[in-house]
């Protein structure tokens, strides 16, 4: 089987909603400049993720029409598939959900955010907890947005199950006065997340992608992990940049969420 290549965006949090068309633009670029096949990015990264310690301005819907517009013409311009970490209007409120968007710039479909956590409450509403897989050239795979990834293994479970060789995890996990600062992956003293990460892959035979924002102390950053439940790659914490590897897919079987019986 093939080996395909992509790339975590690892990049800083946008200033401005403009700024993060901007620097996503940016980094589709520098990503079809490595020779990516594929980018994703963090949660909500257009037009930035929303928390007390981040206010972001009520998107209109004019204002993502244009982000995903100009978004899927660098796609087109550069060849190469997109996942976004973005919101969309729902009732007059923003749902959390990556717009994939195929190498020739036209639009595969949204994955929404069907399990958020406690504190997104009041900011997001959930989607219908639906789940689908989506192609690039030889690759499937699928999306499971921060939270529900990490606390609802049913979500990766399910496209690994329907043939997704690689789920991508878009996530924002800021730093607070208390959190720990690792310095390598999987640090036994740090929170359980990254962790999960290695157990998503490894129950499943499948490659998890875990894709952060660069934030200063941060207890995750973006990282690889392979079919085996071992680490392929991961950023630097708090570094911004792009983290880029080359998937061989022959390694991504899926034969353990294949095995597993429906109870």
């Amino acid at each position: 089987m093939p080996t395909v290549r992509i790339a975590l965006a690892n990049i800083a949090y946008p200033a401005t909603p403009d700024e993060s068309i901007t620097r996503a633009v940016d980094a589709i670029s520098d990503a079809a400049a490595a020779g990516a096949d594929l980018i994703c990015f963090p949660e909500c990264y257009v037009p930035g993720y929303r928390h007390a310690d981040w206010p972001v301005p009520v998107s209109a819907q004019a204002f993502l029409d244009r982000a995903w517009d100009t978004v899927a013409a660098a796609a087109r311009d550069h060849r190469i598939t997109v996942i976004l970490g973005t919101e969309r209007i729902v009732e007059g409120r923003p749902m959390i959900t990556a717009l994939v968007i195929n190498a020739d710039g036209s639009w595969a479909g949204f994955q929404d955010k069907g399990q958020i956590d406690p504190s997104e409450d009041d900011l997001y509403v959930a989607g219908d907890g639906q789940r689908r897989v989506f192609t690039a050239g030889p690759l499937t795979f699928g999306i499971a947005i921060c939270h529900e990834g990490w606390r609802y293994p049913e979500t990766v479970r399910w496209p690994a199950k329907h043939g997704a060789q690689v789920v991508f995890h878009p996530h924002f996990h800021w730093a607070d006065a208390t959190s720990y600062r690792p310095t390598t992956f999987a640090d036994p003293q740090n929170t359980f997340h990254e962790k999960a990460a290695l157990c998503r892959a490894a129950e499943n035979t499948i490659y998890f992608a875990m894709v952060n924002y660069a934030t200063e102390g941060s207890g995750t950053t973006s990282a690889i992990a392979r079919p085996d439940g071992s680490l392929l790659a991961f950023q630097p914490y708090g570094e911004a940049g792009l983290l880029v590897a080359d998937l061989d897919l022959s390694e991504a079987t899926g034969l353990l969420a294949k095995r597993c019986r429906q109870y």
